[in-house]
């Protein structure tokens, strides 16, 4: 890092990409020079991943649809866990509200203090990255993007890179025997909008994680016959009702018939695969992109935030999700300063010691009970004690807000009959 910059690019207008444009406003209204920010967001707004769209595939310009939102989802996590430090819930929305909140109001309040914090100037909308490739003689990123709106190219040259476009919107798909002449629907949940198109249909869900979980309760409250939900390595083993049950990894799929591990077989009329998501930046130079899985630390990411063999690109928000909101914050502020050279990085061999430290320390969690972080971890570890309670009663519960005291309340019905996800 031997000059401070004079222009970064920030790719994607989403949450980590808005904590990181906050970050920089901050720091210049305290009066402190910043370099030139420029965000370009390939959506016609902000919000990233919270942005619903009815399209799939491919956008009304022939881009890969970004989002992976449904209507009716609500929150899977107290809104107390997802709390910005300086922006509380209270403060947006000027009264108590309840702990699980549907998917219009998480927008709402993530758009609501990009707004307050005035950083819309710095964001090119309609705006999609083709390509960035570092030139090592200029020490420089040269980053090539498309103006969708207009239908004209254009290059520009950068100190730093900012990748900040998730990893929740290119699905991962696996293929199983006799999947190709299933007669049925098949989709990935990145492709699910409304769980009401499942009504009266006995649907499988592939898949063990927070999606899968997720459809399956959306699918069982929207009024569908049945849910096998089938799972890799092992089952949720909540007190599911009797319409949704789990059975281990499907074999192969004969007709509508489909055959599982332990020998048992379902008639089927739509398959969700919950399969997961992959990192993927076909934007980057090979040299410059991220391979990693989804877990707590990258292994090429210093801090989880700086490309090791090229520390002037940095990735936001890449970990597995835990606290998402203040978590983009807490990365937004380290690269911040180190960006405006308030903190020096470390020589190469010692950030690849810290990696390794860190990269150890997470092989030692057995899961995300012991992922700490004060009140909000309490908050999440309590909120799975309540899943296991009542699956479909734990988004009734009540938590208070670590920041102001502020206690949430209780929702006028209960999340179970609520079929409406606008704003309460």
């Amino acid at each position: 890092m031997d000059r401070l910059a004079s222009r970064v690019a920030i790719i994607g207008a989403g949450p980590s990409g808005l904590s990181a444009l906050r970050a920089f406003s901050q720091a210049e209204k305290n009066g402190e020079k910043i370099p030139e920010i420029v965000c370009f967001e390939k959506q016609n707004d902000w919000g990233g991943m919270w942005n619903y769209s009815w399209r799939t595939g491919v956008d009304e310009f022939g881009e890969p649809v970004h989002s992976s939102m449904y209507r009716h989802l609500w929150s899977n996590a107290p809104k107390e866990c997802l709390e910005y430090g300086d922006y509380s819930f209270y403060q947006h929305f000027q009264r108590s509200i309840p702990s699980f909140l549907p998917r219009e109001m998480i927008r709402d309040y993530i758009v609501g203090r990009a707004c307050a914090s005035d950083v819309q100037k710095y964001v090119c909308f309609n705006s999609v990255v083709r390509h960035v490739e570092f030139v090592a003689d200029q020490k420089h990123f040269t980053l090539r993007f498309h103006n969708l709106v207009t239908g004209k190219n254009k290059s520009e040259n950068f100190d730093y890179v900012i990748v900040a476009v998730g990893h929740f919107s290119v699905p991962n798909v696996p293929s199983f025997d006799g999947i190709d002449s299933f007669p049925g629907r098949i989709l990935h949940s990145h492709d699910f909008r409304d769980a009401r198109q499942f009504t009266n249909q006995n649907i499988l869900v592939v898949g063990g994680a927070l999606s899968a979980e997720d459809i399956a309760l959306q699918t069982y409250k929207f009024g569908a016959k049945s849910i096998t939900i089938s799972y890799r390595t092992k089952p949720f083993g909540y007190g599911w009702p009797p319409e949704i049950e789990e059975l281990p990894l499907l074999t192969h799929i004969d007709g509508r018939t489909v055959h599982f591990k332990d020998g048992s077989k379902r008639t089927i009329d739509s398959i969700i695969l919950c399969t997961g998501y992959k990192h993927h930046f076909p934007f980057l130079t090979e040299d410059l992109q991220l391979h990693t899985e989804n877990c707590l630390y990258p292994d090429q990411l210093f801090k989880g935030i700086f490309l090791q063999r090229q520390p002037r690109l940095a990735y936001l928000g890449m970990q597995k999700f835990y606290y998402s909101l203040p978590f983009f914050d807490a990365q937004a502020w380290y690269l911040r300063d180190v960006i405006l050279g308030r903190i020096s990085l470390p020589e190469e061999e010692d950030r690849a010691s810290d990696i390794r430290l860190w990269r150890e320390r997470g092989k030692q969690l057995s899961g995300p009970s012991e992922v700490d972080l004060l009140a909000a971890a309490a908050m999440f570890k309590l909120g799975r004690v309540h899943k296991q309670e009542n699956i479909l009663e734990f988004r009734d519960k009540l938590f208070t807000s670590p920041f102001t005291g502020t206690p949430s309340v209780a929702n006028p019905i209960c999340w179970i009959d609520a079929k409406d996800d606008r704003i309460l």
